[in-house]
């Protein structure tokens, strides 16, 4: 294609450069999966209980077992699986909190572990693990996914394009959140059984004009702050280690309630993950996780004072 000089401006974006600027940029994490899965030739995979849907999906495309596992409070596997040589262990980095638990799996399942760094974008691979992120899950972007690996597919994969999947982005700019949010909910149902493809050029430059140090301090800051006030009253006990970059501040309540409540504050605390109520059984703690857990905002976007406002909501 000849580059056109000249006519109307694009998005101006500041020319930086990514994050993993060694990893296979692709257009999902989900994607990223399947990729490992198809180039290790994998016949059975383990996963959690614990995970998003989504990740059945390569699984299922190609005929793939799985069996699932359990984890316990501190969101670690409660039993070894012993691995046949065409078998895989996947493991979630739960909120960024768990790299200390990757560490450890790393020594007992070497190359056949797999890592979902989707909650954890700042955590580094390991060795040569596979290891995939997914940067949505931090940074407004529509889509894309980061790989490592050390085993290719000798196959040319078309580039995606992103710039249909920009309107609840563009639109929480200007209207909100709310107004936005019947976007975004398309846009995950469009994201579901996409073919691998590179990651696409606008998604490319979006992930180029980030501040990844500021945001990766500030991330830290809302977190220790939401920390110190809400430990004592937190049951769930992850400490963060020293190079940790969470996701979220997860919070475990015996309150039932309390999801609904910071909701109507205009606080919008997600669930982790509603699917799990059909593979588990009440009293799990799985479903524990799913229904009294509340992953608090702690991102970029806001300020100790935002997160007096949540501790604030939260004590009302």
């Amino acid at each position: 294609m000849i580059k056109a000089i000249g006519g109307y401006f694009e998005l101006d974006l500041r020319k930086g450069e990514h994050y993993h600027k060694d990893a296979i940029k692709l257009n999902t994490a989900r994607n990223c999966f399947e990729y490992i899965l198809l180039a290790r030739k994998y016949k059975k995979v383990y996963i959690p209980y614990y995970t998003c849907e989504v990740l059945l999906q390569p699984l299922k495309k190609h005929g793939i077992l799985y069996e699932f596992y359990s984890v316990n409070v501190q969101l670690e596997p409660i039993e070894i699986k012993k691995l046949e040589k065409e078998e895989a262990f996947l493991y979630t980095n739960y909120f960024g909190l768990k790299q200390n638990c990757v560490e450890r799996l790393t020594t007992i399942y070497g190359t056949q572990l797999i890592v979902d760094n989707s909650q954890a974008f700042f955590a580094p691979r390991i060795g040569s693990i596979d290891t995939f992120y997914s940067p949505r899950k931090f940074f407004g972007v529509p889509d894309g996914g980061y790989l490592y690996t050390d085993k290719f597919l000798s196959i040319e994969f078309p580039q995606d394009k992103s710039y249909m999947r920009m309107q609840n982005l563009l639109q929480r700019i200007d209207e909100g959140a709310e107004k936005g949010y019947s976007s975004f909910q398309k846009n995950e149902i469009t994201l579901d059984d996409q073919p691998i493809h590179r990651m696409s050029k606008l998604t490319d430059s979006l992930l180029c004009n980030i501040a990844y140090g500021d945001i990766a301090k500030r991330r830290k800051e809302n977190y220790m702050f939401l920390h110190k006030y809400l430990n004592e009253t937190n049951l769930l006990d992850l400490e963060i280690q020293l190079n940790e970059i969470p996701l979220s501040y997860p919070y475990m309540t015996t309150d039932a309630s309390l999801r609904k409540k910071m909701i109507s504050s205009k606080i919008f605390v997600p669930t982790y993950w509603e699917n799990v109520k059909g593979w588990i059984s009440e009293g799990s703690v799985e479903m524990l996780l799913v229904n009294n857990c509340l992953p608090l905002p702690i991102d970029q976007r806001y300020k100790i004072k935002d997160m007096n406002t949540v501790i604030m909501n939260i004590f009302k």
